[in-house]
């Protein structure tokens, strides 16, 4: 294939990438931008594997390469449950972080990649490479702490060591000035030393920065790790002068920055907040105040299914608020059902989608896409919070942190301004739960033991189908 054909490819390419973007904006479009995220990605691999840069010898390895890779994947596709999708997205980015690490010691090490260039060139590109194998690393070990944390296997309660804040100016410091010295090496064996001391101070400075988030916050996390894995494509672009994985990467990192914006917005937090401490944790405070958190007040008073069937069964409008709970559950398929037995009986039923509700961006609305829940009932915070004081039920699903009244009414609270969903104002609220435990930010939740606030324990799937049964009785 010409050069000119692979320019070409690597256009029709980057132009379905950013179509696939735009199509993954709403969940009706959401399937033709896999698609065409899909065919973009087919004719990038096609057009790199016949490029002039890939030599017959090595096309037999990288056929090899994406057997072994595409079985992998399509296993995980078939055995990885809906409620594992995050902790497999912050997998997939640490694989991105590992690739830019390994594909930046390879461009060092490997003569070829920097013939011809001498004087100022040159020295952009070990700057490219000492850049893109910074970004990577961080990356890597970051994505598994994520990973760690999001399946439990590393707790989530944020990790905050004393002067934490100078160790990582020390490490910025230590690594700009092995930058320096990498840049100045004559030789290649004599920049593989800051090199290296580089990838390690990146690698411990990625888990020290995960580590000291708190739970409430890795939602915002999985999208940053998202950003931080496109730059790190970006890098590699620049390392292996390829244009396409340059636009991509910068594709995918702008939109994971933009996005953790949107999270941060949504969480009345700043992306420094969150790096410096996370929810749970008093330097991750949004406000300071003197004193502890209130203590809830008042008593809890339990329901059972039938009698939550009951309670629905004569509300004319309904709000469902589905949490990560449900997820555990695998509750989403019951949640359809039932709000198809309401709509049939002429119940107004809507779902609250909190930006943050579950343990990625857009979790819920995949579950509830995968359960067949129609687009135009599923609601977005700020579209539907106003219409809770006119809802009879506010069916909550394993919800915490996001339905907390003491953001709005307690000032000394560790997420006092965070938006939540206001099911308190509904005619009665109704939270589903196995205990009365806190959300992953640890913190008490007063709305348990509000008047107008009924508790259904058990497993969400249970006692869902629970109260199908009642529902259709």
């Amino acid at each position: 294939m010409s050069e000119s054909l692979t320019t070409v490819a690597y256009l029709g390419a980057t132009i379905l990438f950013i179509l696939s973007l735009g199509g993954l904006a709403h969940p009706e479009s959401a399937r033709r931008g896999n698609l065409y995220g899909m065919i973009g990605m087919a004719i990038a691999v096609l057009a790199t594997i016949f490029g002039t840069h890939v030599t017959s010898a090595g096309i037999p390895w990288i056929v090899g390469a994406m057997v072994v890779g595409g079985a992998i994947g399509l296993y995980a596709a078939r055995a990885v449950q809906m409620t594992q999708m995050p902790e497999l997205v912050a997998l997939m980015h640490s694989l991105v972080g590992l690739a830019a690490t390994l594909v930046g010691y390879a461009s060092y090490i490997d003569p070829a990649s920097s013939a011809g260039f001498n004087g100022a060139e040159k020295a952009i590109h070990e700057m490219e490479i000492y850049i893109g194998v910074l970004i990577g690393a961080i990356t890597f070990s970051g994505s598994l702490i994520a990973f760690g944390k999001l399946s439990g296997r590393i707790g989530g309660k944020p990790l905050l060591l004393p002067g934490r804040h100078w160790l990582n100016l020390a490490a910025l410091l230590i690594v700009i000035f092995f930058g320096v010295q990498f840049m100045r090496a004559e030789t290649i064996q004599a920049g593989m030393t800051p090199l290296i001391i580089m990838t390690v101070i990146a690698l411990l400075f990625g888990i020290h920065m995960v580590m000291a988030i708190g739970g409430a916050d890795m939602p915002v996390v999985v999208s940053m790790l998202n950003s931080y894995s496109g730059w790190a494509a970006a890098a590699t672009g620049f390392m292996l002068s390829n244009d396409l994985l340059i636009v991509t990467g910068a594709l995918v990192g702008s939109s994971g920055a933009i996005l953790s914006y949107i999270m941060c917005r949504a969480m009345n937090r700043n992306f420094i907040s969150v790096i410096a401490g996370g929810f749970g944790s008093d330097s991750g405070k949004p406000k300071a105040a003197a004193g502890a958190a209130a203590e809830p007040v008042g008593e809890v008073v339990s329901v059972t299914p039938q009698e939550t069937a009951e309670l629905l069964r004569d509300a004319k409008n309904v709000i469902i608020v589905p949490g990560y709970g449900m997820a555990v559950a695998q509750a989403q398929h019951t949640v359809y059902e039932i709000t198809k037995t309401l709509r049939e009986k002429g119940v107004n039923v809507r779902f609250a989608i909190h930006p943050v509700a579950g343990r990625m961006p857009g979790h819920m609305n995949v579950l509830l896409a995968e359960a067949k829940v129609p687009y135009d009932i599923v609601m977005e915070m700020d579209e539907i919070n106003e219409d809770f004081p006119d809802a009879d039920v506010a069916m909550v699903i394993g919800a915490n942190d996001i339905v907390n009244p003491s953001a709005m009414e307690d000032p000394s609270s560790p997420i006092a301004g965070m938006p939540v969903l206001e099911v308190w104002k509904a005619k009665t609220s109704i939270v589903m739960k196995r205990s009365m435990a806190s959300g992953y930010a640890g913190v008490d939740n007063p709305l348990f033991y509000k008047e107008n606030n009924r508790m259904l324990f058990g497993d969400a799937k249970k006692m869902l189908d629970e109260v199908l049964g009642a529902l259709k009785a």
